[in-house]
Formats: C-alpha cells, sequence, structure tokens
C-alpha cells in the first residue's frame, strides 16, 4: 500500500457479491454514457483476459474511477464496486491510478 500526497491509492473493482447482470449493466454504462475508456479489454487488447463480465468490469469501473474522481465521480456504480488499496493489476493488465 502506497501513501501519496495525503492519499492512500485507491482503485475501484466490481464487488465480489454483484450479480453479472447488475455488472453488466454498471459496464454497459461505464464504456457508454460514463466516460471510462474500455479500449483495453476489447478482444485481443491486454485486459481482455480473463473474459468474464467481473474483470471487465473492475477495468471499467476504475477506469472510470481514476478519470473522475477529482470531479465528483465515484466509486459506487449503484453498489456493484468497491474501493481496494491492493493494485488489481496482473499479467500484461495494467490498472491505471491518478493521484
Amino acid at each position: 500500500m502506497y501513501y501519496i500526497d495525503g492519499e492512500f491509492e485507491q482503485w475501484c473493482i466490481a464487488d465480489e457479491q454483484t450479480p453479472d447482470d447488475e455488472l453488466q449493466a454498471a459496464l454497459d454504462w461505464a464504456c457508454g454514457g460514463g466516460g471510462a475508456d474500455c479500449r483495453k479489454i476489447q478482444v485481443n487488447q491486454p485486459c481482455y483476459l480473463p473474459n468474464t463480465v467481473r474483470d471487465h468490469a473492475s477495468y471499467a469501473f476504475n477506469s472510470y474511477f481514476q478519470k473522475f474522481k477529482h470531479k465528483g465521480g465515484s466509486c459506487y456504480f449503484k453498489c456493484a464496486a468497491m474501493t481496494t488499496e491492493l493494485d488489481p493489476s496482473h499479467s500484461s493488465c495494467h490498472y491505471d491510478f491518478i493521484p
């Protein structure tokens, strides 16, 4: 865990207890009207695998959260998401953290 400029590093990920249909709806919003950058979860991109709704939602939720957290955006997604201080990046898939 790192402490930068008076705040802990935080990422936004899908809540383990949220059903896939709710995650899919939140994912669709995040990648659509929400403004998240979802290019890395497309086929043949670094965050496509594992190809699960939960993994793709986590990436999209974090993209949205990092982009908008200083402008009033939250990691809520109708209770489908939660923050973590453990970097969720894996293999070639890097989750952004913007201080």
